[in-house]
């Protein structure tokens, strides 16, 4: 392994969109704070660790997926482990903790994490740290936050006591060795060794006891009670509170503006697996009457000519842009109004010491600042917890307006602010996450309609209210219902024909 340190632990994740792999790094970045160091994998690079061979603790960090299936990037390891051959006692050796990540909106909630955490634990693995199991439809960071604070100390205690062990079968293979090895002999120093056993076990079970208490204090209390306060220039009582506010990683992207034109990327460029296709839209029919509360329409597709083949019910991603008054309008607060045809290059500082640092796949090297904001960056998303980090390294005011957000939005689901609303107030763009495919239900059958592809689905509209100044549409349904709005409401001369049309709209 790359890390001998006897502080070492193995730190693994398995992701579907990136957040399970976020977790993990900022588990990582915190390690060297508490005297640790987090040799840290996708759990899909299994040449690179060896949970067989594995000694030291384990943290594992999984999202869920699907219909409450492991990640893809966790398939490989789930069909090692579940394999039935395997003895009960194949993982006895393993202490591990892990991190769920699912939404309870569906219906096998965290279930790719279950899946590792039970079958682990048939295969003979201890917990050395309580599952946490966080869900995304109330904020991950409500269950993130104080399983990593707790973290520490459990991995310090598993820490302790391997050392113990280590040391005390030392010292008996030390005394194996200078023992003869006559029967007598050979049976007084089993039974030495099953003794000291005995007392390991009965340790770490008072241990796990103490640990557990101490983590239940840990989760009654603030965690940062012995803390300086953080935000002095804020206003009381935040300037007088001891809130503990980790410092950000050094930066590593670059941006550099260039006063040039150029050719933006094609679009299946953004797409790191599978294949993309660029097909017409043929026909568009609204199902509801024009009063109903909601709106559902249907789509067809001409995929004739692509490569494309699905089965009913099958589930396809329509990559969809982000809306354009929104996006001009996120760069007239950014103030790059002028700017948003030039030609950016995004790329790793020199020098970075952040490890594995790499270019986001989903920004493309070389592109516009409007393309990447249009096709590229979700800028509807709520805010992260490190994105508010960096305002609080801002000014007054960001502070002020940031503790207003806290006490008026952060704990109420139904209504979050989305970025773009938080920059109204704060002028930065940092920390935007990749804008993601919107997945559907295929409602046709290539049998009956070859080369055709169908789907319904609803417009997703949000009225405005208190923390919503406008009313708004879903990022995909609405571009969908702009985009054949030709076709639902075509000129009275082509009234026979209404949603079909010769348009060239493409998906």
């Amino acid at each position: 392994m790359c890390c001998e340190s006897k502080r070492r632990f193995l730190l693994l994740y398995a992701t579907q969109k990136g957040q399970a792999k976020a977790i993990a790094e900022e588990i990582w970045q915190q390690a060297g704070a508490h005297g640790l160091e987090a040799d840290m994998h996708c759990i899909s690079e299994m040449d690179k660790y060896n949970l067989e061979t594995e000694k030291d603790p384990v943290v594992i960090v999984i999202s869920t997926t699907g219909t409450g299936d492991p990640p893809d990037t966790a398939r490989k390891f789930v069909k090692k482990i579940q394999d039935k051959t395997l003895p009960p006692d194949h993982f006895a050796h393993l202490q591990y903790g892990l991190l769920g990540l699912g939404d309870s909106e569906y219906m096998f909630f965290c279930n790719g994490g279950r899946t590792v955490d039970r079958r682990l634990q048939e295969l003979g693995a201890q917990h050395f740290y309580d599952t946490g199991l966080a869900d995304d439809c109330v904020g991950l960071e409500l269950v993130v936050d104080p399983w990593i604070d707790g973290l520490w100390l459990a991995l310090k205690e598993a820490l302790q006591l391997q050392k113990e062990k280590e040391g005390m079968n030392n010292a008996v293979n030390a005394v194996s060795s200078s023992l003869s090895t006559t029967p007598h002999a050979v049976h007084e120093l089993k039974l030495s060794s099953e003794i000291q056993n005995l007392k390991l076990e009965d340790e770490g079970a008072r241990g796990s006891d103490i640990l557990s208490q101490t983590l239940d204090d840990i989760n009654l209390v603030a965690p940062a009670r012995h803390t300086e306060p953080s935000l002095v220039h804020s206003v009381p009582p935040v300037s007088q509170s001891a809130l503990n506010i980790p410092a950000l990683p050094p930066e590593y992207i670059e941006v550099e503006f260039q006063d040039t034109q150029g050719e933006n990327p094609h679009l299946s460029s953004l797409i790191s697996e599978g294949t993309a296709f660029e097909v017409p839209v043929t026909k568009a029919v609204q199902l509801t009457r024009e009063d109903a509360i909601k709106t559902a329409l249907l789509l067809e597709l001409d995929i004739a000519d692509t490569a494309f083949e699905y089965q009913p019910g099958d589930a396809f991603c329509v990559m969809c842009p982000n809306n354009v008054s929104e996006v001009e309008k996120l760069l007239h607060i950014l103030g790059l109004s002028e700017k948003g045809d030039d030609v950016v290059c995004v790329k790793v500082k020199q020098g970075t010491k952040k490890k594995g640092a790499s270019r986001p796949q989903h920004v493309p090297e070389r592109s516009t600042l409007k393309f990447i904001l249009t096709w590229c960056l979700e800028i509807r998303a709520v805010p992260k917890k490190v994105f508010m980090f960096f305002l609080i390294r801002g000014s007054h005011i960001c502070q002020v307006l940031l503790l207003q957000y806290t006490l008026l939005y952060a704990n109420i689901p139904q209504c979050p602010l989305h970025l773009l609303m938080i920059l109204f107030f704060f002028c930065s763009s940092e920390h935007l996450p990749k804008l993601q495919a919107r997945s559907y239900s295929v409602s046709s059958s290539n049998l009956y309609q070859p080369g055709r592809l169908c789907f319904v689905f609803n417009v997703v509209e949000f009225p405005a209210g208190p923390s919503r100044p406008v009313s708004r549409k879903g990022v995909c349904t609405g571009w969908l219902a702009e985009l054949v709005a030709s076709l639902l409401h075509p000129s009275k001369t082509s009234q026979d024909t209404k949603g079909e049309s010769s348009s060239t709209e493409k998906v």
